[in-house]
């Protein structure tokens, strides 16, 4: 299926993801509809149409289905039902529900990557406090305890660390407020990898199985969020075949067809570590914007609506910030560095922690 020019892309959620996806679709001549709860989503602005409606809202996404020629979603807790009722109302869904589902819970996840061969950390399923401590019994610390589901951004995760353990009269007391701290919720527990660096692979693959890959950034997070990704990464070519073949066995393995964004651990050695993969464009993938011909958001539109993927190669070398909070009241003096992109997402409230744009500095390719 092929969505031809003036043909209308659907897309779950109203953040600036969409925002730059509505974008991106608008100059290859296609228009988009976005669904989302909020009254005031920043994608609004740059959408043909939007409906102000709950993902479960059964009536508002028949509307929804009929309106559009194909649908993909800008974050990864849309709920899976919404995703399987529109494909039943006949509109294909791209990235399929498999995707989001395995994505939606960090157990699944880690089960998932280790499927297709790919190395993650030690992992162990916590239930409870037993279950807690016979995780950190096995995987031993420092380890993070982290919720299954819908933690982001540094949110839902706790540290345990060796020094908790080898204080033995507080070490209860160290799991007990750890288990609070994730509200008691089903969690993972992940071993602590001494990694070298931290970088990411935005992939793409199209309707017709074509594999895009875009140079690997390297990440730097601030308070479990990220801060910087910077183009070349300083990493080997042989780290980069590695965690390109795992990128490639996801979406190989999940019939995906849309941008995917998988995060790795880089090690002393140049093996690479899957930390956790996100499917739909990524926040690691914004210098695509302004350091390559086709950007990931253009790329993720060409490849759900059936058209050819993009050359993918980088023309500048690249760094992307991203502007949180208040940072983003440094706008003005942004844009009058030279080399600079400014994007500005259209939110009304700075808050602590709210990513609020992404400036973008281009220097010669290296």
């Amino acid at each position: 299926m092929i969505v031809e020019p003036n043909g209308t892309i659907g897309i779950l959620g109203g953040g600036q993801l969409g925002r730059m996806l509505a974008t991106a679709a608008a100059e290859l001549g296609l228009k988009t509809h976005i669904l989302c709860p909020d009254e005031e989503a920043p994608a609004y602005d740059a959408a043909s149409a939007h409906t102000v409606a709950g993902y479960l809202d059964e009536h508002a996404l028949a509307a929804f289905a009929k309106a559009v020629d194909v649908v993909t979603y800008e974050f990864e807790n849309v709920p899976v039902e919404a995703v399987e009722f529109l494909t039943n109302c006949g509109v294909a869904v791209r990235p399929g529900a498999k995707a989001l589902e395995n994505a939606q819970d960090r157990l699944v996840e880690k089960e998932f990557a280790n499927s297709i061969g790919a190395d993650t950390a030690a992992f162990h399923a916590v239930d409870n406090l037993a279950s807690l401590k016979a995780g950190l019994d096995r995987i031993g610390g420092p380890a993070i305890l982290k919720t299954r589901r819908l933690g982001y951004d540094g949110k839902g995760q706790t540290r345990i660390t060796a020094e908790d353990r080898d204080l033995s009269a507080s070490y209860d007391k160290a799991i007990e407020f750890a288990w609070k701290e994730v509200g008691a919720a089903p969690s993972i527990l992940e071993g602590f990898v001494p990694f070298a660096c931290e970088i990411s692979i935005i992939g793409a693959r199209g309707a017709d199985a074509d594999f895009k890959m875009y140079d690997p950034a390297e990440n730097v997070h601030k308070g479990g969020i990220l801060k910087t990704s910077s183009v070349p990464a300083n990493v080997s070519r042989a780290t980069v075949d590695k965690a390109r073949k795992v990128t490639r066995d996801m979406l190989e393995a999940l019939d995906y067809v849309g941008v995917i964004g998988v995060e790795f651990f880089v090690l002393e050695n140049g093996d690479v570590i899957v930390n956790e993969y996100a499917p739909r464009v990524h926040n690691s993938g914004h210098w695509t914007q302004d350091g390559c011909v086709v950007s990931q958001f253009e790329q993720h539109i060409r490849a759900v609506a059936g058209w050819p993927l993009g050359d993918p190669a980088r023309h500048s070398n690249a760094v992307m910030e991203n502007l949180i909070g208040d940072e983003a009241n440094q706008w003005r003096l942004l844009a009058s560095e030279p080399q600079c992109a400014v994007h500005l997402y259209g939110k009304r409230e700075a808050r602590p922690g709210r990513k609020m744009g992404h400036a973008t500095r281009i220097t010669p390719k290296s």
